[in-house]
């Protein structure tokens, strides 16, 4: 009996010893609850998530002293040290403050100084690290930076020039605008070549608005919105030099100064690259052409007082590429070695801001001038010219209280494209000028509901008015359910500056009809979701499930002639672009994996056709696994996988997969890197051949693949200041 009361009070002991309970509310600065926050015992897997309302329980716990984590991403965790069972049964309200790590991201597209997270429009920032590794990637240009977003897809035109364009969820590379810090710098003939000319080094971040957005910015952005936003100075300098060197025979230099004093601030930003005849595949012909490219951006910033500032901003690219047969650009041609493409290229721009901000509204005054000056040159045919473009902006923004915020402008574009007559080529001059007005309103209606709408009202004097509404609504379901629904209509006026004439050298392509082309228009709409949660003490998981439809009318077709002559016409249907697009991003400790898949359906419903758009792969995915550990290193591994797709003649082309892996390593005043593209050398002529005979009047097939294969290369950047 004795013996049976001692278990029994052993068991009672035994029981209370690990009896307590502690409950915690945990919320952040604003006294807001926080989901999903962790609740850990220190040094073991115990552990609880906060729900809807912020509380969390912990059981069973030990007698005696317990250390216990509060933590949250994005926030600085607390340590909370308890002692039972005194502590048994106690709730304890916890507040958790921002961490200083995390960057709070601006959005300067929609013109609303919103945060990302608080703007109805969907909108995809590349920022911070992540755009410092894509830099080192490739410092010479922003083509990889952006071929690395779920959706886009960067489209080779030339295999002698490597120009690339463009292209979102399926529509051709003239549908997307694309800005410098605002300012429409790369439309029409402009447009050529751009982004083969715009080094990333000087980038805070990059914004990408997918599917019309024409109502603040007008024609071009049907397919969606590219804006590069420009690092602007600090009173801390910042001086920096990157050299990167590849594989290929590739070398760039890079630059860019900054600071800012009193009453005046500047930024420069120079960048030279060279780049020799590079053969990945021995036929004989340049996967890369013979380059060398110069560009130079210096910017005045005038602190008037703390309200005002005017910029002076100068851009300056010169350009010189030749591409074709290596044998002729060595010197050395012959009568079966004679073709190259020339390409030289100059471009110049002004850009000049006023801005006036108080506490409750804003006023701006923007302008900029834009001169493109190409020559492009084959054996046989040249085509010559230039552009002048402008752009003239007034901009007032209020702000009613908390909830409500408005933007109401008017600005005018102006683009005249001047053709060189030579040969027997004819005039396709041209001249576009459009006044248009805007206003845009975005409201809180509650905590979790918001409205963000818009119109446009644009005249052009040679193709008349365009009315253009917008509107994006969000809804925060939960702290970690978020929702978009928005819509749009959009227009693009018709040139002669297409991705199908590019391919044609422009050689035999008819004027426009100015009588008969119409502007082409769109209107779409896209939905998605955004969820994320944290599972454990470091895991998180977050998931943006995106679905979207454009349809495109009169359509701008270039036509095909007797004799290889061309002519463009608006098609007698539609475009249309639709399919979704799934974004997950897992995150643990040091580590972080991104994984993405899209499906993109561009239907040609014109001339009783039903095809999917040559050169558009319907299904695209990629994985990329990085480790961070700050300010020591930057690894990544990245696979892409790009489906079966038309050619131009609708023979079907096999998939392929695509792979990468990157280094990088900090140290107080520089980092080092390397970069291996494409290692398994993946190349298009692993099908079939890039050039085709007769190679003194060669033809070149479609590029649908890599064309340069596996590109290793490596550099160093380094913070003087």
């Amino acid at each position: 009996m004795k013996k049976l009361l001692l278990v029994l009070a052993i068991f009672a002991s035994a029981c209370s010893y690990a009896q307590n309970t502690v409950n915690f509310i945990v919320n952040d600065d604003d006294e807001k609850p926080l989901v999903g926050a962790n609740v850990v015992l220190i040094g073991t897997t115990t552990g609880a998530v906060t729900d809807e309302s912020g509380k969390a329980q912990l059981r069973n716990l030990s007698n005696g002293e317990t250390k216990i984590e509060i933590s949250f991403i994005g926030y600085e965790a607390q340590l909370l040290l308890l002692h039972f069972p005194a502590d048994n049964n106690r709730t304890f309200e916890v507040e958790l403050e921002e961490g200083e790590e995390i960057e709070e991201v601006v959005i300067a597209s929609t013109r609303s100084s919103r945060t990302i997270e608080d703007i109805p429009t969907r909108i995809e920032a590349i920022t911070g690290e992540e755009l410092g590794e894509k830099a080192a990637m490739n410092s010479s240009n922003i083509g990889m930076l952006l071929s690395e977003t779920t959706g886009v897809q960067m489209q080779q035109t030339s295999l002698s020039s490597g120009n690339l364009s463009i292209r979102i969820q399926g529509l051709d590379g003239r549908y997307t605008q694309i800005l410098k810090d605002g300012f429409p710098l790369y439309g029409g003939f402009a447009g050529g070549l751009s982004i083969m000319q715009i080094p990333p080094l000087d980038l805070k971040q990059v914004e990408l608005i997918k599917g019309s957005n024409s109502t603040l910015y007008g024609g071009g952005a049907i397919a969606g919105l590219v804006n590069l936003i420009s690092i602007q100075p600090e009173e801390k300098p910042d001086l920096s030099v990157m050299i990167n060197q590849t594989s290929a025979k590739g070398t760039t230099g890079n630059l860019f100064y900054a600071q800012k004093y009193e009453h005046i601030g500047f930024s420069i930003y120079g960048s030279a690259s060279r780049q020799s005849a590079y053969d990945a595949d021995d036929d004989g012909f340049s996967n890369i052409p013979k380059a060398k490219s110069f560009s130079l951006n210096p910017k005045v910033y005038f602190y008037l007082n703390p309200n005002s500032t005017i910029l002076f901003g100068v851009n300056a690219n010169v350009d010189d590429r030749t591409g074709g047969d290596v044998q002729v650009i060595k010197g050395n041609p012959d009568a079966e070695h004679v073709f190259t493409e020339a390409n030289e290229s100059k471009r110049f721009s002004t850009q000049f801001q006023f801005l006036n901000e108080k506490e409750e509204s804003s006023f701006s005054v923007k302008n900029s001038v834009t001169y493109f000056d190409r020559d492009l040159e084959i054996p046989g045919y040249q085509f010559k010219g230039n552009q002048l473009s402008g752009f003239t902006e007034f901009l007032y923004t209020l702000q009613k209280g908390d909830d409500s915020d408005w933007q109401l402008g008017a600005n005018h574009y102006f683009e005249q494209f001047n053709e060189d007559l030579l040969g027997t080529n004819e005039d396709r001059s041209y001249t576009h000028n459009t006044l248009g007005t805007f206003v845009q309103n975005t409201t809180d209606f509650t905590e979790n509901v918001a409205l963000e709408s818009g119109l446009r009202y644009d005249y052009d004097l040679d193709f008349g008015s365009f009315v253009l509404p917008r509107a994006s609504l969000m809804y925060k379901a939960t702290d970690r359910l978020t929702m978009r629904l928005g819509g749009a209509m959009g227009y693009k006026l018709p040139t002669i500056f297409t991705e199908d004439a590019e391919r044609l050298y422009y050689r035999n392509i008819e004027p426009l009809n100015e009588d008969d082309a119409k502007a082409e228009r769109s209107v779409g709409g896209n939905f998605d979701l955004n969820y994320r949660t944290t599972f454990f003490d470091k895991l998180t998981f977050s998931i943006n499930q995106l679905f979207f439809a454009t349809q495109l009318k009169d359509a701008l077709v270039l036509r095909d002639e007797t004799d290889n002559n061309y002519y463009f016409e608006n098609a007698d249907g539609n475009i249309l672009s639709s399919g979704f697009e799934t974004n997950l991003k897992f995150t643990y400790s040091d580590f972080k994996l991104f994984v993405n898949y899209a499906f993109s359906s561009t239907k040609l419903k014109y001339d009783n056709l039903n095809n999917q758009k040559p050169l558009t792969p319907k299904h695209s995915a990629g994985a990329v696994l990085m480790f961070d550990r700050e300010e020591k290193w930057s690894i990544g591994y990245e696979l892409y996988y790009t489906g079966w797709q038309y050619n131009e003649a609708y023979d079907r082309k096999p998939n392929y997969w695509v792979m990468g892996f990157m280094a990088m390593r900090h140290f107080e005043k520089f980092s080092v890197f390397v970069n291996f593209e494409n290692f398994g050398d993946t190349e298009q002529t692993d099908f079939e051949p890039l050039v085709l005979p007769p190679y003194n009047n060669p033809v070149f097939p479609d590029i649908w693949a890599p064309t340069d294969g596996f590109v290793m290369n490596a550099g160093v950047r380094i913070r003087l200041l």
